[in-house]
């Protein structure tokens, strides 16, 4: 029930306008300021078109419909038409080059925050699930790219429209702009009072969705274990509960947005029969500058000026969204990366392999220590066995050694190098691993051998996978080692996916080999065979090896049983067997 209560824990974000994020954007704007610039100027020009025309069309009422002359109606009818097709064309360049700016801007933050995640230590996602992440990079970063590549545009138009508008009303009667004024601004801070609380309830929508997102791309991943359980049902039933209340909470949105449109209506008919009601006070005050036509442009100036204010609320609301997504977007090109090079990094060449713990503490929480005061010696060539409880301690070892994480106190050495001072590329270069869930990549069964060392021949990912004998089920494969994979290796067993993860380290080539249950997944008959490959391998060649099978470790020059924080047994196979202690009883 504890697991079953975390898809429905809500990402704590908060829903203001911060406007440190979007200082943070004007890094990305800088290269695209030319473009803004031309982009302004087109909007200007755009906006002077929009509000010309309501002055022909006034001019047409007290002119020229009055003089019956037809010759000057049809020139103003053709003008009208130049102004709208003049606005058309300024409106699609000015978007269209906005468009072109938004995506690159996006473009840039997409990639920022992948080679982000390329960086960021194990810790960063041991603390996040998968899905939340996802959420971050895709869903948080589309509704970026939306807002820059079309709201910013409308934002920046509707500016321009308004202060233009403004210009030409007050250009022809004080009063009225002041009537359009005293019912446009009531309307919009109305509007922006119902879009603050729809953002509210967008903001706890979106953390429902984020948990939804999270459930799901969980259920992708775990979808064998799923079904082997019987848990399709459950899942199902908590799938359903988690999208019912993101369901529920969309409806409260709606439901609250069509509040919206009653709001503008009234306001917007009340207003226009106020602008009617003082112009026809002043025409009977006898005030000869106001006229039909004044009264029909102002008509018109009215909607051109109250639809920009109330779509500026609807974008504040989009801005304090944008706004809480920058701050986890930025929170993640933030975050700390704890594993780093040291600015007197060195580069690991031509490594031995002596490889010295020195009274190393660590801890993954900070009241749970998992390894204190751990040492460890072990010469050139020598390789080591890690057996024990799970949980005991096996894997940090080989995580302290291949620095997926820091040690918190004492030292972890290679050839007399704390790992700390090594580059990252040499260390992991000179130091390979084989997991016990290997995972393989969509592509040809040469790349994914080739992943192991990228310059490699063809010739030498074939030659390192007939080492460990994959070479075999290779060759009987449709195209042979140019066979498409599926993504994580689906049509492939887990011996064969396995295999491949073997052939990849051995065309790496370390100096120190690291095998995390790496034989776990392989049959007795295809670990024999291995085994040979791995006496051929290992030789000369420092290595650790976490095994459950001790039938991988008998041959290992020491076995260590770690447990209680460290190591509670230490001896060759025969040795311990005959202690008959702790590893003992294992066999």
């Amino acid at each position: 029930m504890a697991k079953r209560n975390t898809y429905f824990q809500d990402e704590v974000i908060e829903r203001k306008i911060d406007i440190k994020q979007l200082k943070r954007v004007l890094k990305y704007l800088i290269p695209y300021k030319i473009v803004f610039y031309i982009v302004l100027i087109l909007m200007l020009m755009s906006a002077i078109a929009a509000m010309v025309s309501p002055k022909v069309l006034g001019y047409i009422i007290d002119q020229v419909v009055p003089a019956g002359n037809y010759r000057e109606l049809i020139l103003c009818a053709v003008g009208m038409m130049f102004l709208m097709l003049f606005e058309i064309a300024m409106t699609f360049i000015h978007q269209r080059l906005m468009g072109e700016a938004g995506h690159g801007i996006i473009a840039e933050i997409r990639k920022d925050i992948f080679y982000k995640l390329q960086k960021l230590p194990f810790d960063y996602f041991d603390s996040k699930p998968d899905g939340k992440i996802v959420v971050r990079v895709t869903d948080y970063v589309n509704d970026l790219a939306n807002f820059f590549t079309n709201y910013v545009v409308l934002f920046v138009i509707y500016i321009v429209k308004i202060l233009v508008a403004t210009v030409f009303m007050l250009s022809l009667s004080t009063r009225l702009t002041l009537v359009v004024m005293f019912t446009v601004i009531p309307m919009m801070f109305l509007v922006l009072l119902l879009r603050y609380s729809i953002r509210k309830l967008f903001g706890a929508h979106r953390a429902k969705i984020s948990n939804r997102t999270a459930f799901l791309v969980e259920c992708i991943m775990g979808e064998k274990i799923i079904k082997s359980y019987n848990r399709s049902e459950m899942s199902r039933e908590i799938y359903e509960e988690i999208h019912d209340t993101s369901v529920r909470h969309w409806m409260r949105i709606v439901y609250r947005n069509e509040l919206n449109t009653p709001i503008v209506e009234i306001l917007w008919n009340v207003g226009t029969l106020l602008l009617y009601y003082v112009a026809l006070k002043l025409m009977n005050a006898g005030d000869a500058a106001m006229t039909a036509g004044i009264v029909v442009m102002f008509t018109n100036y009215m909607t051109q000026f109250s639809g920009p204010l109330t779509q500026i609320a609807v974008i504040i609301q989009q801005l304090a969204q944008v706004t809480a997504n920058l701050e986890q977007v930025f929170d993640t090109i933030d975050h700390p990366v704890s594993i780093r090079n040291s600015k007197k990094a060195v580069e690991l060449k031509n490594v031995l392999g002596k490889v010295d713990f020195n009274a190393v503490t660590f801890s993954y929480e900070d009241d749970v220590t998992i390894l204190e005061n751990f040492k460890l010696h072990v010469s050139p060539g020598e390789t080591i066995a890690l057996v024990g409880p799970t949980g005991a301690g096996k894997t940090t070892v080989i995580n302290m050694l291949t620095r997926f994480y820091d040690v918190m106190e004492g030292s972890v050495m290679i050839d007399g190098v704390d790992v700390r001072d090594a580059t990252l590329e040499s260390l992991r270069r000179e130091v390979g691993v084989l997991m016990q869930d290997p995972f393989i990549f969509k592509g040809t069964i040469l790349d994914n051998i080739r992943y192991g060392r990228n310059d490699a021949t063809d010739e030498e990912c074939i030659e390192a996978a007939k080492m460990v004998y994959a070479d075999h089920f290779i060759s009987h494969m449709p195209d042979g080692y140019k066979t498409e994979l599926e993504e994580r290796g689906d049509g492939l067993s887990a011996g064969e996916k396995q295999l491949i993860s073997f052939a990849r380290i051995i065309l790496k080539n370390p100096s120190i080999i690291i095998l995390d249950e790496a034989t776990s997944s392989i049959d007795t008959e295809t670990e024999a065979l291995i085994q040979k490959a791995l006496d051929i391998i290992l030789k000369n060649k420092t290595a650790f090896i976490v095994a459950h099978r001790l039938s991988t470790i008998r041959n290992a020059d020491r076995i260590l049983y770690i447990c209680n924080k460290g190591i509670a047994e230490e001896g060759t196979h025969e040795e311990l067997m005959d202690r008959k202690g702790l590893y003992y009883a294992l066999n």
